[in-house]
Order: structure tokens, then sequence, then C-alpha cells
């Protein structure tokens, strides 16, 4: 996923809560060596863009579910033309009320790309040491997959089978903004496969302190929109003896200055409001310019103060920001092409062409041309806190992790949920998996989970299901 876990995570600390119940591999439970060995399975599946399969991945589960005893009717392993590597698998658990509805749990199979000489410890083994699971996908997120595959086995097996149907939709091209997405084929080309009154997806989860104790829970209700702008300038050049004022570089420079000088407006959604103003209660500067943003989102001096604080900045408007530069040809020539790139996260609501249009007028530069980079993905739908989604998630904490506050979040980041909007589904980040404060080196190296967390999260998130689909 690429995001910032935290969203509102980093706003809401309440006084911690120790974690008990430890589980180390000597200790598990015949469950969770079943649900162990999917988990090892997956993460030692490569599933990188580079050389990895994703399509592999998915077969691997279909067959254990098929072991279960899920029907052949009941699992669909699709491949895209063209994408050999890059399938998906949607299994299906029939509900005994057909007028009950259904449930998607979403999932990513593919990896952010790792190097082996670059970890200490192979990215596709499963390390458990220390407390942790190490591997590429430990927790980005082949965990929650795997907790996916492991609920729909062990509803499978009850004596008893839900009221409400099950599906679970595991794709790929999540982590690639450039690659075939998955999830967006299966909106587009299956939507009566995966339709369902609701999703469950990564994004939510718990935080830790740096001593390992629970902190928050929370759940990912929106999130921003991630879109790629090209910035270029282009110029006859000439030699470098002989300096002219419309240097193509500098005329880059001052345009990307004022792109950093530009505040975008600061804004407001129903779960925003709730983090921001649990961060505005804690006091501090940013607290009390909080206080007097939230009360006029028109108070520019306060924006800038509340902004100070990056957790704050990073969910109070949309951000744009420089990411990469390219510019000249030879070292003693004056450069004949300057180009950057700008990364925006777009607040909800907000467009890309909208977006487009405001970097146009901030830097207001004929000279300076400024396109969107293709793909564009769809801008995510912010969700409703329903009741009937929230309040189980809710009930089931109190008793899995007592004490634990639960809060709202909107991702500064984007997931595969962008892609239901357009099919009117509310998608939900699931609380439950708790992860450390500094994003447990997701998408770099020596990327960890907890052991505990990953076990806990698992059992609370079967119980959550459970009361969604009426299992016994």
């Amino acid at each position: 996923m690429r995001k910032i876990v935290a969203g509102l995570m980093g706003l809401a600390i309440a006084a911690p809560v120790a974690a008990s119940g430890a589980a180390q591999a000597q200790e598990l439970r015949p469950d969770q060596t079943a649900f162990r060995e999917i988990y090892k399975e997956l993460v030692e599946t490569n599933t990188s863009l580079s050389v990895g399969s994703c399509t592999e991945a998915a077969a691997k589960m279909a067959v254990r579910l098929k072991a279960a005893g899920f029907a052949d009717a009941d699992l669909q392993q699709i491949v895209a033309p063209g994408h050999p590597k890059e399938g998906s698998l949607v299994a299906v658990l029939k509900g005994s009320d057909p007028k009950a509805g259904a449930v998607l749990l979403l999932g990513h199979l593919d990896v952010v790309e790792a190097r082996r000489e670059d970890w200490t410890r192979d990215p596709y083994v499963l390390v458990e040491e220390g407390g942790y699971f190490y591997g590429r996908g430990t927790a980005d997120m082949k965990g929650l997959d795997a907790i996916w595959v492991d609920t729909l086995i062990r509803l499978k097996q009850a004596k008893t089978p839900p009221k409400r149907t099950l599906k679970m939709a595991l794709t790929c091209g999540e982590e690639t903004a450039e690659a075939f997405n998955g999830a967006d084929f299966l909106v587009k080309n299956h939507a009566e496969l995966i339709r369902s009154d609701f999703v469950l997806n990564e994004g939510g989860g718990g935080r830790l302190n740096a001593e390992g104790k629970r902190e928050t829970l929370s759940i990912q209700v929106g999130e921003k929109a991630a879109q790629n702008y090209l910035v270029t300038v282009t110029n006859p050049g000439g030699h470098s003896s002989r300096p002219r004022p419309d240097n193509a570089i500098y005329q880059l420079a001052e345009a990307l200055l004022k792109v950093k000088a530009y505040v975008f407006p600061a804004k407001f959604t129903d779960t925003t409001r709730v983090g921001l103003q649990l961060r505005a209660d804690q006091g501090g500067a940013a607290g009390e310019a909080l206080k007097k943003l939230l009360a006029d989102p028109t108070n520019l001096e306060a924006a800038r103060i509340a902004a100070t604080d990056v957790n704050v900045n990073s969910i109070l408007h949309t951000n744009c920001v420089t990411t990469r530069l390219d510019a000249g040809h030879a070292n003693n020539a004056l450069p004949q092409r300057a180009t950057a790139v700008i990364n925006c996260r777009i607040f909800p609501g907000e467009t890309v062409e909208g977006t487009l249009e405001t970097l146009n007028k901030v830097v207001a530069d004929p000279a300076v041309k400024i396109e969107v980079i293709a793909p564009v993905r769809p801008i995510a739908v912010s969700p409703p806190l329903d009741p009937k989604v929230v309040e189980p998630m809710k009930s089931v904490a109190a008793k899995h992790f007592p004490g634990v506050p639960m809060i709202p979040s909107m991702s500064s980041g984007a997931t595969d949920g962008r892609y239901f909007g357009p099919a009117k589904t509310p998608v939900y980040g699931v609380p439950g998996v708790f992860g450390d404060p500094d994003g447990n080196g997701a998408h770099g190296l020596n990327e960890r989970i907890r052991v505990r967390s990953l076990y806990e999260g698992r059992d609370y998130l079967f119980d959550v299901i459970k009361v969604y689909v009426g299992a016994k």
C-alpha cells in the first residue's frame, strides 16, 4: 500500500494499554499453526512486479481453499489478457440467506521490490526472530491476505454456514501506479462476481508505542488520491560560455519554489474532524491553532501553525511535493530541457483536473508546461461511518483489546479501495493488527511485524467477520 499507515493514528495518543498473551512459535494452537503455514507460503512466493508472480500466489491460495472444501465453481482465478503474472483470485462462501447480501474481503498480493543484497535477511524467506516476522510483505499486506484466506477456510469447515455470503478478492498491481491493477479490472469486468454491501480492506489497524504497548485502534474511513504531474521547461540551449537569462533549469527551479510555497486550503471530512479535534485537545501550538481552524477553516495563520505538525499537515488539505528532477545534457552546455515530477495527494472531493489547474495558476509561467502523468486513478469516495459496520468493530475490540480507544482515520496515501467508488460500494480499512510507530519497514528495508500482533489481529478479525456474516 502506498500510504502513511498512520493517517490520523499519529494524532490521538491515549494512555498506553499493556499488551498481553505473547505468542511464541512453540506455543501455537493447531489453528494458529495452520494459519502460519498460509502466511509463510504467501511471504515466500515472490510477487514483486519485476520477477514475481501474483498468479502463482493466487493459485496456491486456491489450492488451499479447494482442499478445505470449496467447489471449483466458487473459486475464480482471473488472469487478464497480456498480464500472465498479474492474476487474481476471487472466492465465494455462499450464505444460507440469499437476501442477506454479501461482504467482500479485499487484499493485494503484490509487494514492493526488495533486493537481497540490501536486506539483513532474505526478503522472500519468512524469518521469525526476536518476536517479529521478517520478510517482504509481512506487514504490507500478506498478513492480512493470510487472515482472509484463513477466515474463509475456518468458516467453510464450520458445521453451520454463515447467514450472509462472504467473498474474497486477492488482486495484483496495488503497489505500482503504472502497473496493471487487478482490483480495477475486477470492478470494470467482473462487477457481479465481487458485488457486496461493503468491503473490508487494509489501511486501518492499530498503533503501538516504542515499548510495544497498545495506544489506539483505527478504522480507515476514506483516503487521499495519489496523482503525479510532469513539469517541463524547454529551451534552445547553447554553449555554457554564453549564458542567457531564460535558463531552463532556473525557470524550472523558480516554478518548483512557487509550488513549495503554496498551501492548499484547509478542509475537513467528518472523519478528519474527529481525529483533528483529539489532536487539538492535546494542546501545544499546533493544537491551539487547530482549535481556531476547526472553528474557522479560512483562518490562514491557524492553518500555517497547525501544519507544523506533520501528521496534521498530511491530512489537512491536498499536498503537492516535488519528488524527481532531471535536467541538462552536457556539463558545458546550457540545458535544453529540465523536468520534474510533482506528486500530489489529493483531498477527498477534489479532482485531478482541478489540482492541475491550481498548479498552473500557482506557477503562472507560460514557459512551464504541467501535465498529468498517466494513469489517472479514480478518486476514492469516503464512506459513511455506518453503525452496522463500525459498531461490531468496536464491540469486539472491547473484548479483545479492552481500554484501547478506536478512532476513524483518513489515509494520506492510497489503496485499492479507490476503485470501488464507481461501484458505489463503501470500503473500510479494518482495525486489529497493531503496528510499530515507525511503520514496520513497509516499502523499506527489513520489513517486519510483531508475531503477537499478527496472531491477536487474526483472532479479532475472525470474530468481527463472524458478526458481519452471522456465523456461529
